[in-house]
């Protein structure tokens, strides 16, 4: 009897998902697409039966794939799919958990950025590391766009000769930054406030740029413009008076309002959701349970002597950043100036321009600042999401130059300044990172990093 079964299924890398909500497509779509005859999602785990129906109906419609098994229970798909690589994609408090089962099972793991909210649960991971020698991969997708991998190779290229000092400023408009506040986003104890789930990003693309890691965090912030009593300061009482948006009349004109049901995979992955997972999307961004920062300011030092200039405000009136990097050989400037939009799982909700405006100047010392192109890419976050995607289920990624790609050391690089952040705003203090986990003593440079 033959019981040989098809060579290509022979091949496939098995990848199983935790946590189905908005980022999940990032991860589920490619294998199911593009790169179905190298991969095979064998799992998916939540703890919402809904939204694991509703991602089950999206990739059979879609892709004419499943159904795939799916689970509430994170050790049983463990212990009956036994996948090579799990992604993680839960809440950012929960990572570290996911991680190291995942890796204690066998596995590898592909992480959504942060890695975790706090250094004592990223010792975790690295301990799990080290005993089960699998790796760990943390997104950031940031890395990926054409315009800051052109500043990269400006960088490292010696256009400005040794970076000595980079201000930061980012900026998150009424819409896209209104949405950190209507979400679990909101409490420290799940996301590790923006200075961990939103500026990982940002910290992470410092020290690649640089080359560099991360010694010494000081930071002030505050809630100054999000939750009742800022509102209420104000005079917008009016905006206070109701727990949420959707299906409620009060709210209707609510320049904040978030409503569910006007967006069909919000419906269908959190409206219709609500009563098995018990989680509600569009809550109030003037309530008074809100404990994260929405202004934020640091100055960080690193290992080889750079400083940064750090600034993140999450209630402009536009949204995008801007970089101004000095060297002692020139210096350079670049904008990004993003159109706001809102993850919703399949699709976006976009509120005004989609498309990134990207600027990118070069001044040397004693000469005239020149403008430098910057290729346009299709894809989300500015064409960064198909390279990814590409290094994380092609059987055969293409060579990058620009060493994009992160483990779990440069992922600790980035949210330990995060953590040092919120360490520094309670008692007024530097912080150093070594002293919250301390990373390879010998390494100089972010490359000396997994």
């Amino acid at each position: 009897m033959n019981t040989m079964t098809k060579p290509s299924t022979l091949t496939k890398k098995t990848f199983a998902l935790v946590g189905t909500g908005g980022r999940s497509p990032i991860f589920l779509d490619p294998i199911a697409g593009l790169y179905r005859d190298s991969c095979q999602l064998v799992g998916l785990c939540d703890t919402s039966p809904t939204r694991r129906r509703f991602h089950q109906q999206r990739l059979s419609q879609e892709y004419q794939i499943g159904p795939v098994p799916d689970y509430g229970d994170f050790d049983l798909m463990l212990r009956e799919t036994r996948p090579e690589v799990v992604m993680v994609c839960t809440p950012d408090y929960l990572h570290h958990e996911f991680i190291v089962k995942s890796l204690e099972s066998g596995a590898d793991v592909i992480s959504e950025k942060p890695l975790t909210i706090d250094a004592g649960k990223c010792r975790q991971i690295f301990e799990a590391v080290q005993k089960s020698g699998r790796k760990v991969r943390t997104i950031f997708n940031m890395r990926w766009s054409p315009g800051v991998g052109k500043v990269r190779e400006l960088i490292a290229g010696g256009a400005i000769g040794r970076v000595r000092h980079i201000n930061f400023e980012y900026m998150l408009n009424t819409s896209h930054g209104a949405d950190y506040f209507r979400r679990w986003h909101s409490r420290k104890e799940f996301s590790g406030g923006l200075l961990l789930h939103k500026a990982t990003h940002h910290f992470d693309l410092l020290n690649w740029w640089m080359n560099a890691i991360p010694s010494t965090v000081s930071a002030l912030g505050d809630l100054v413009f999000y939750g009742k009593k800022n509102a209420l300061a104000r005079g917008d009482a009016p905006l206070t008076k109701y727990p949420r948006y959707t299906g409620v009349a009060e709210a209707e004109n609510d320049p904040f309002r978030l409503d569910l049901g006007a967006d069909p995979t919000m419906r269908a992955l959190y409206q219709n959701a609500e009563a098995d997972s018990g989680y509600i999307r569009d809550q109030n961004v003037f309530r008074e349970d809100i404990d994260i920062e929405d202004s934020m300011s640091l100055l960080i030092k690193y290992r080889t002597g750079e400083m940064v200039s750090y600034s993140l405000n999450a209630y402009c009136p536009e949204e995008g950043f801007r970089a101004a990097i000095s060297g002692d050989k020139g210096r350079i400037v670049y904008t990004e100036k993003h159109g706001s939009h809102i993850i919703t799982g399949a699709s976006k909700i976009i509120h005004g321009d989609e498309e990134a405006t990207v600027h990118l100047q070069l001044q040397k010392h004693f000469s005239e600042p020149c403008l430098v192109d910057v290729p346009k890419a299709e894809g989300g976050h500015g064409g960064g999401d198909p390279l990814i995607q590409e290094q994380m289920f092609s059987p055969h990624p293409p060579a990058d130059p620009l060493k994009r790609s992160a483990g779990h050391e440069q992922g600790a690089a980035s949210l330990l300044i995060g953590a040092a952040g919120n360490l520094s705003m309670i008692t007024g203090q530097p912080v150093s990172l070594d002293d919250l986990l301390p990373l390879p003593p010998q390494a100089t440079q972010l490359t000396d990093l997994v």
